[in-house]
């Protein structure tokens, strides 16, 4: 008989006697209680009701799941409408656990009601059966706030961007053939003489500043064409557009590094109660390396500050909640997931993970591929076998290890291993020999000389 595995079981694989569960809904949530029975051992009374989605109902609520002694509160993660639910239980002391709707689906062949999700979800908890998400604390929600808007905020300019320069194409302007981009100082200027109704290409172009006045003739060319007075009312709106988005964005930048400057303050304060008087240099020293995570972050290849502070408010910088750098590229699902079949294995297709975060690794994996670093000889000896997006994503997760290596240990710092590491990792002799074997299977007489 082979030698068996002893799998440990994970801290939620537990039973549980008082627990309570939320099948959640826009307007209610339907509440379920198991716990035991105060005169017959060995029962366990399921009750279930309904709970306005309100924060007096919630918080009244909150106060009785609590005079129960519940334990484990399960809510499903339904959109939006969990966050009133999560967040109000949380606060009033519970222990409060978000599971994805996609592991809590009831068995086939039941009546689907919201009555039998309930209590489908607290018989779960109770077995410990539920594997509960990520959720980070309040802190790094709010930062997280404001880095998604951030993004959303960028994306939205750049569809502005988009808009401005079909607008001039229309009107058969060529400019950004020339310039590159329709936001550059000199074409801001070229298109203001359009709208005021400058309609000889030479005196808009005379504006070019710094390297397109040497290109002159080519902004004359590019300004030809037939800019009339509904595109000039059309490109009012745009650039406005763009400018209120660069102010808005500006804005949460500044916001996002002064939360990102707090939080290092709120740990160095706990950790001063927590540790003796000779110990508090130490933990000084770690906190202030603590307070530089987004210029160590800054130091990995494609990642920039902005993408650094995505990167945080995202995984936060408590790295306890993952075991490994395993664990959290499982989360972020920069990887493809396992399919085992009897003696056969592959790899399955990646699973869709957090937006936010599998974007900005995307990017940075796109511009670490264009150095000459590790990293980038990484995208280049994967791209030859697997292809340019397999490869890209064999980057981002090996972007996210390091990210995670970085957040454990608030003195590490990023040591590029260079992109000679595989070849200088070779064994020489043993590769000598596979290829005088090599040639010799092919009938040749092989004669090794040393070179100087």
């Amino acid at each position: 008989m082979r030698e068996s595995v002893e799998i440990p079981d994970e801290e939620h694989e537990r039973l549980i006697e008082r627990v309570a569960a939320i099948d959640v809904a826009k307007a209610f949530g339907k509440v379920c209680t198991r716990v035991p029975h105060e005169g017959k051992a060995g029962r366990r009374p399921t009750k279930v009701w309904d709970v306005d989605a309100t924060m007096n109902a919630v918080t009244e609520l909150g106060d009785h799941l609590v005079c129960q002694g519940i334990e484990k509160v399960t809510v499903e993660s339904t959109g939006d409408y969990r966050r009133i639910w999560f967040y109000v239980l949380e606060e009033r002391g519970l222990d409060v656990q978000l599971v994805n709707a996609r592991d809590v689906k009831n068995l086939p062949g039941r009546p689907k009601t919201d009555r039998l999700d309930a209590v489908w979800l607290a018989k779960l908890t109770e077995k410990g059966l539920l594997r509960p998400s990520f959720v980070p604390p309040k802190e790094i929600r709010t930062l997280r706030d404001y880095t998604r808007m951030r993004v959303d905020l960028i994306g939205e300019r750049t569809r502005y961007r988009q808009r401005l320069e079909k607008l001039l194409e229309d009107s058969l302007i060529k400019v950004s053939s020339v310039a590159g981009t329709p936001t550059t100082a000199s074409t801001r200027d070229m298109i203001e003489a359009l709208i005021t109704g400058e309609r000889d290409p030479r005196v808009p172009a005379e504006l070019a500043r710094g390297k397109m006045r040497a290109k002159i003739p080519a902004p004359v060319e590019a300004l030809t064409g037939q800019f009339d007075g509904h595109h000039a009312e059309l490109a009012t709106i745009l650039p406005a557009q763009i400018d209120s988005l660069d102010a808005s964005i500006a804005q949460l930048t500044a916001r996002i590094e002064t939360l990102l400057g707090q939080l290092p303050a709120d740990q160095a304060s706990d950790d001063r109660d927590d540790h003796g008087p000779g110990e508090h240099a130490e933990v000084a020293a770690i906190i202030r390396q603590s307070l530089n995570a987004v210029q160590r972050l800054d130091e990995i290849p494609g990642i920039s500050p902005e993408i650094a502070q995505v990167i945080l408010a995202e995984v936060g910088l408590d790295m306890t909640r993952f075991a490994t750098a395993g664990h959290l590229a499982s989360w972020a699902k920069p990887c493809p997931r396992t399919i085992q079949s009897g003696p056969r294995s592959r790899g399955g297709e990646t699973g869709k993970g957090n937006p936010y975060l599998k974007g900005v690794l995307g990017t940075a994996a796109a511009v670490a591929a264009r150095t000459d670093t590790f990293l980038g000889e990484r995208y280049r000896r994967i791209v030859k076998r697997r292809g340019k997006l397999k490869a890209l994503v064999a980057v981002a997760r090996s972007i996210l290890v390091i990210v995670w290596h970085l957040l454990a240990d608030p003195t590490a710092r990023y040591r590029d291993l260079g992109a000679d590491y595989h070849t200088t990792k070779i064994d020489r002799d043993k590769k000598t020999r596979t290829h005088v074997r090599q040639l010799q299977a092919l009938g040749f007489t092989v004669a090794l000389t040393q070179t100087a």
